[in-house]
């Protein structure tokens, strides 16, 4: 579409054509979905490696590069992640589903998690918990402050090391293609596929060749 008064007066109309309802009062709560289901890893020998599954995750800043997961004080892992001040956010993907919300609803004390759902750990670049060998991609993280919060201890971290799936690397770009691994997102208690592409970043104001 070479033409940027028709493509606007185009972009106008779908624009207007986007439906609603009204509103309606909900009590307060923590309703920020989807979000990425993923499992954490943390420990420093392999007598001590555990796995936690964390919902409320995400990244905090891009420069330098740094994240967060929050976790209940009574949780197993809320130990070891205080005492070592590290962890390794592994992403999900469709097939490790089941291991996934396992590995949430089951305490490290109590089980082997590695053993108890087929995982395999593999050593990690910086950190001293493992990595969890399914995974498409792991992010190595160094705790740099924990906030109380409430139920919840809020880990903020730097991102010190990424370790990828090297058949998800483009060739070609070297842009990491987490689609491909059929990433696992998490949304108010249920766990779903992606879907569809819709756009990329930016396609609302890219001008149609």
């Amino acid at each position: 579409m070479k033409n940027p008064v028709l493509w606007s007066g185009i972009f106008f109309y779908f624009c207007t054509q986007i439906t609603y309802t009204m509103k309606v009062p909900f009590k307060p709560g923590t309703l920020i979905y989807p979000l990425p289901a993923v499992m954490v890893t943390c420990g420093d020998c392999e007598e001590n490696y555990n796995i936690i599954t964390i919902g409320w995750t995400g990244t905090i800043c891009s420069d330098p590069p740094m994240c967060y997961i929050s976790v209940r004080k009574e949780r197993h892992s809320h130990d070891l992640i205080m005492k070592n001040k590290e962890f390794v956010i592994n992403l999900t993907t469709e097939e490790l589903a089941a291991a996934t919300d396992w590995c949430g609803v089951r305490s490290g004390r109590d089980y082997n998690k590695f053993k108890e759902m087929h995982l395999h750990t593999e050593p990690a670049q910086v950190v001293k918990a493992p990595l969890i060998q399914e995974s498409p991609l792991c992010i190595e993280c160094k705790v740099v402050e924990v906030k109380e919060l409430g139920s919840h201890d809020m880990f903020i971290a730097n991102v010190v090391a990424i370790d990828a799936e090297e058949n998800l690397i483009d060739k070609g770009t070297g842009a990491f293609q987490l689609n491909h691994a059929r990433p696992l997102a998490y949304s108010h208690g249920k766990y779903y596929g992606l879907g569809e592409k819709i756009g990329g970043f930016g396609f609302s104001v890219k001008k149609k060749k």
